[in-house]
């Protein structure tokens, strides 16, 4: 029915019970672009220049890089995770799927618009350095420009077994903390940002010296175009092994943990 008197001032009330209308596809799609680019750039940023500069400081280096990669989700999730879920992550996108908390029909558009993002962040970077000290890009490429891998690419010298293990098993527990704290009845969406943050953070802190911590395609993919053949040669790891582990850990949660008393 028709409101008689169309002119009325809105009431309070009826405000209250109005719900908002969801963001549109394009909007969430450019927000997943811009939160993927803010964490690529951010935290593989902080990574090739602090450690091309602080070379004799690695542990300050190791830190600092951990901790952007983590403040950088923080930034991501409250700024444009109101709009998109702030996924910036194909892991995250299709473990919340696998998980019945995102649908699947719109997994695609999110990953090719996080694949772009970071894809965007390393190439800035790259133009960043270009007017930089001499050879720094050489330099940069040579140590694989924060790529992900094992061996040669191992900080550590740790071999692709322990890069799978470690991949599918925190890619795993990071989308439980992620399913956990912004549960629809039982999260707490205003601290979801931080948590998820830290977590990130945690994670990069265990496995740094492994392969250079991916649980992120999106992030292995903007690094390793720039970080050489072996990087891209290594890359299917860090695609195939984030996802399976976000994956297996949206379906756990699902069946196990997301249950309620019939």
């Amino acid at each position: 029915m028709s409101d008689p008197n169309p002119e009325r001032p809105i009431e309070p009330a009826e405000l209250a019970h109005t719900p908002p209308s969801a963001p549109a596809m394009s909007a969430r799609l450019v927000a997943e672009t811009f939160g993927t680019l803010l964490l690529v750039f951010g935290g593989v940023g902080t990574a090739v220049f602090a450690s091309n500069h602080f070379a004799d400081t690695p542990a300050a280096v190791y830190t600092a890089v951990a901790l952007a990669f983590g403040l950088a989700v923080v930034a991501g999730a409250y700024a444009f995770g109101p709009i998109s879920g702030g996924h910036f992550n194909p892991a995250v996108t299709l473990g919340l799927a696998a998980a019945g908390r995102f649908p699947w029909r719109d997994t695609g558009g999110y990953i090719i618009a996080q694949v772009i993002g970071g894809a965007i962040a390393t190439t800035l970077l790259v133009l960043i350095g270009t007017f930089g000290p001499a050879n720094w890009i050489v330099t940069a490429q040579d140590g694989g420009f924060a790529s992900n891998g094992w061996d040669n690419l191992s900080p550590a010298g740790f071999g692709m077994p322990a890069a799978m293990i470690a991949e599918v098993v925190l890619t795993g527990l990071f989308l439980l903390v992620i399913l956990g704290v912004t549960h629809p009845t039982r999260g707490n969406p205003s601290l979801a940002g931080l948590a998820i943050g830290l977590t990130l953070a945690l994670i990069h802190f265990i496995s740094i010296p492994v392969d250079n911590t991916s649980v992120n395609p999106a992030r292995s993919i903007a690094s390793a175009i720039y970080g050489g053949g072996e990087a891209l040669l290594q890359l299917w790891v860090f695609i195939l092994f984030p996802i399976a582990g976000a994956m297996l850990a949206g379906v756990a949660y699902r069946s196990l943990l997301d249950v309620t008393r019939s």
